[in-house]
């Protein structure tokens, strides 16, 4: 305990660290609030049937990564999805179109470019789906104050406003304060159901037939076990050993073993991307099925109620084995390693035993697909493991945090921003938060 009051003490000890946390906290305070904030001209008695639909299935998930904002029919009811969306499709269109790649080569000119387009692409996503969303208002029975034509040209410009403003946060935390600011800005909104839901938790388990406090504290061990399996996942490497005739560092040349190093490949090099790949394929289907003739058949309507059921058995299994596919997929576009190959024979490295170039690119591949095929299993593990708790009889809000992506994306949020705290430490030649004075590798933020 004394420890953990002396490296808080450090923290608020450097002036610069102290006001990016201040600054990140505020902004983050200024996001919940706008959470709140109900779009002009709704009446807020009539979102009752809105909450419900919200409570569980597609729905929830989307609510929890706005923080209610989309139940509440807030002026962020969109957050910064559609900045996802928009990054996500940037870094598909990478992979196919010259003038993008050659962006990405550019560096910190290339990188303003992108950041420009994804802004301009964010906007027209924004506007796309704000029809949908008000819409969907409208079949939810809401009721309006103002006239139809005028609630929904204003609701659409509010809704794009919102996300633009939302955008406009992530951006300024990442610039000016601490951590990743769009993987913040979801990360809040999802721990912001967790005290509810954990009293709800308790409260029902305290019933005469909810099982008692014991059961509870079972249920709490077991999510702080899978907590600790998602750092392991996030955390795990690989280590590839590389050899360089010659390497320079800090002013001192090392040859023959003392200029050995390792290339770490990540075993979840994809982060959270293909459950959110999964989880959009899996709602495209009962998306169009919903609002055409094909889903009042006998085969429609049991795709619909399969696909929407999170606790039915084909959910869960085409959800996995979506993910396993999208994660070798996403990985794919992550790492390239024929460009691995390239810098290391550049650089004069060389893996000891593999010939430089092709060889060099074959290997990495292979080791590449090998440890993809368990982070892949075990991700998809992580994905339907709320299912499981719902069945184990845990409240619907609670079992979210038992793993998918809102577990994924708090582990990955908060070690890349204590990641970034060790550093700012380290070099102020405070000791680090862990007693070794490092975080073990390098978390990579959510998105």
């Amino acid at each position: 305990m004394k420890r953990f009051i002396d490296t808080i003490k450090n923290i608020w000890a450097i002036q610069e660290l102290r006001e990016k946390i201040l600054l990140t906290l505020g902004l983050l305070l200024i996001y919940r609030l706008g959470s709140n904030v109900v779009l002009p001209g709704v009446n807020t008695e009539t979102l009752t049937s809105l909450q419900s639909q919200a409570d569980g299935g597609l729905i929830g998930i989307l609510n929890a990564f706005t923080g209610g904002a989309f139940a509440n029919a807030s002026i962020l009811a969109l957050g910064i999805m559609p900045y996802i969306s928009a990054s996500i499709v940037i870094q598909l269109l990478g992979m196919a179109v010259p003038t993008i790649q050659k962006m990405q080569k550019e560096g910190e000119s290339g990188r303003r470019k992108l950041n420009q387009i994804t802004r301009i692409l964010t906007i027209g996503i924004t506007m796309a789906q704000a029809p949908g969303y008000v819409a969907n208002l409208m079949a939810q029975g809401v009721e309006t104050t103002v006239s139809g034509q005028t609630f929904w040209l204003l609701s659409i410009v509010v809704l794009t406003a919102g996300t633009i403003f939302a955008m406009w946060l992530g951006e300024r935390i990442t610039d000016k304060g601490i951590g990743n600011g769009i993987s913040l800005l979801i990360m809040v909104g999802i721990i912001a159901s967790l005290p509810q839901a954990f009293l709800q938790e308790l409260v029902s388990k305290l019933e005469r037939s909810g099982g008692g406090m014991v059961l509870f504290v079972v249920e709490i061990a077991a999510l702080i076990i899978v907590i600790l399996l998602a750092v392991a996942l996030v955390q795990a490497v690989r280590r590839v050993p590389v050899q360089y005739a010659k390497r320079t560092t800090g002013g001192r040349t090392f040859t023959g073993n003392m200029a050995r190093q390792y290339i770490p490949l990540k075993v979840n090099a994809s982060g959270v991307m293909p459950i959110i790949f999964a989880q959009a394929i899996m709602f495209i289907p009962v998306t169009i099925l919903s609002y055409t003739a094909a889903g009042e058949d006998a085969s429609g309507g049991w795709l619909i109620t399969a696909f929407s059921d999170i606790q039915g058995f084909w959910y869960n299994f085409v959800f996995a084995v979506l993910i396993i596919l999208f994660t070798y997929f996403y990985t794919a576009i992550q790492v390239n390693t024929n460009q691995m190959a390239e810098d290391l024979k550049r650089n004069g490295g060389f893996i000891p035993g593999i010939k430089p170039g092709k060889s060099t690119a074959e290997f990495l591949d292979t080791v590449l697909s090998r440890i993809t095929l368990p982070g892949s299993i075990f991700l998809a593990i992580l994905a339907i493991l709320p299912a499981f708790a719902m069945i184990a009889g845990v409240n619907t809000q609670f079992a979210y945090f038992y793993g998918g992506t809102s577990l994924l994306i708090m582990v990955g949020v908060v070690l890349d921003t204590l990641q970034q705290i060790e550093s700012y430490l380290l070099n102020r030649h405070y000791d680090g938060l862990m007693k070794n004075g490092k975080l073990k590798g390098r978390a990579v933020s959510a998105f």
